[in-house]
């Protein structure tokens, strides 16, 4: 992160529709655009970026909501372009809610919400993720029945689909661990750069 930053913004992301929920709290730079939000809410949860997402928000001074994501004319969106739209220019404590909406077909969507406006502190690296609750769902799941169907499966040994799941996952899966300190942010820029290789 090369650009100069003085205010560091909060936010709470949670999966919708999932008890109990799943969610991260980070603190961004207020430098960040919605590419760099993107890829900070794809680290924190786990998630490996293989589809294409969207935000949902109202602009402040319009008043319309808007859309903001990775461009694709094969879907024919009328959305603005996520490395082009800066953060602080939309969230402000009284507009500070969100939607974010990861991969079109399984519609995992996210509430992200600004809780705070942060003074940037010395010896601090950002982005972080101080806070969260729950594993992310494996990507390709299914969606959020997928997921609850996933977790019958790994659960029960007598499962019709347990050894299939098991076997589909290839790792011990525990729905409840999360440790923000096993969290890794990825450069935006680099990530921009191999999305378009």
């Amino acid at each position: 992160m090369n650009k100069k930053f003085e205010k560091i913004y909060q936010f709470k992301i949670t999966l919708q529709d999932l008890t109990p929920p799943i969610w991260r709290r980070i603190q961004i730079p207020e430098t960040y655009t919605f590419w760099d939000l993107h890829v900070a809410i794809q680290d924190a949860f786990g998630w490996a970026d293989y589809h294409l997402h969207e935000f949902k928000i109202l602009h402040p001074t319009s008043k319309q909501n808007v859309r903001i994501g990775f461009p694709d004319d094969d879907f024919g969106r009328d959305i603005l372009v996520n490395w082009k739209e800066r953060i602080s220019d939309y969230f402000t404590l009284a507009n500070n809610k969100s939607n974010y909406i990861y991969d079109f077909g399984d519609d995992w969507v996210h509430s992200v919400v600004l809780e705070k406006i942060l003074t940037c502190e010395k010896n601090i690296s950002y982005p972080r993720c101080i806070n969260g609750k729950r594993a992310c769902p494996p990507e390709d799941c299914g969606g959020i029945r997928g997921y609850e169907e996933f977790l019958k499966a790994i659960k029960d040994p007598k499962h019709e689909q347990h050894k299939e799941m098991i076997e589909w996952i290839g790792y011990d899966f525990d729905s409840e661990h999360f440790d923000p300190n096993d969290i890794k942010f990825d450069d935006p820029e680099k990530r921009r750069k191999i999305a378009f290789s």
